[in-house]
């Protein structure tokens, strides 16, 4: 599997793309905010013959979902995401307004329901979902046990967590979820998450202030 990283301006947040040899991609969490970041993204899908097949959201904040409506009108995919979070999706304009700016359209609305143990295919590549509540209510990791990486989102960081205190959130449960979901996984597991750098579960598991 291959991995492209985009990091968009408005919150520093990670977008993914994944493709194997089948030329058959992913995308994951467009935060493109910026016309300039929707078309640099747009552009590395066409110039590179990509065949996206699925648009993942590991969860509904609105700088994870902000390119949602580019990938449905360009590639016709619609987002694929947990219902625990649909109702982020009503507050993405109240939200954005407590930070000062306004979405440029209304946001995409969820295509399909994604599961914990449910798996999502593309090409030759697999990719599980786990289900790691505690940022919001619907927050899923992808994880590729062949390739030995997951796509944390907001659940788990380089030396951090995601916050717990926006609706929704719960700080216990999140610790509880990151230890009993992802620390039992192998200890060399890439983590790509959704703001900063990637890391990996032994990493974090020895080093992470929140867990010692």
């Amino acid at each position: 599997m291959k991995i492209k990283r985009f990091e968009f301006n408005m919150f520093s947040e990670n977008c993914y793309v994944l493709w194997d040899d089948t030329l058959e991609a992913v995308v994951i969490d467009p935060g493109c905010y910026y016309e300039e970041e929707k078309q640099a993204l747009k552009k590395f899908i066409l110039s590179g013959g990509l065949k996206l097949k699925h648009l993942l959201n590991t969860h509904l904040h609105f700088d994870h979902i902000f390119g949602n409506v580019l990938v449905t009108e360009e590639f016709g995919l619609q987002a694929e995401a947990s219902q625990a979070d649909e109702y982020w999706i009503d507050e993405m304009p109240k939200q954005s307004r407590v930070f000062g700016f306004q979405p440029p359209e209304p946001p995409a609305t969820i295509g399909h329901y994604l599961h914990d143990g449910d798996t999502v295919t593309f090409g030759h590549t697999r990719l599980e979902v786990i289900h790691v509540p505690g940022h919001s209510p619907g927050s899923l990791v992808f994880y590729s046990k062949e390739d030995n990486c997951m796509f944390s989102g907001d659940v788990l960081f380089q030396g951090s967590i995601g916050r717990a205190d926006l609706t929704g959130g719960n700080f216990d449960e999140l610790i509880e979820s990151i230890c009993s979901r992802l620390f039992v996984l192998p200890t060399d597991t890439v983590v790509y998450p959704g703001h900063g750098s990637p890391t990996t579960i032994g990493m974090e598991k020895a080093e992470n202030p929140f867990f010692r």
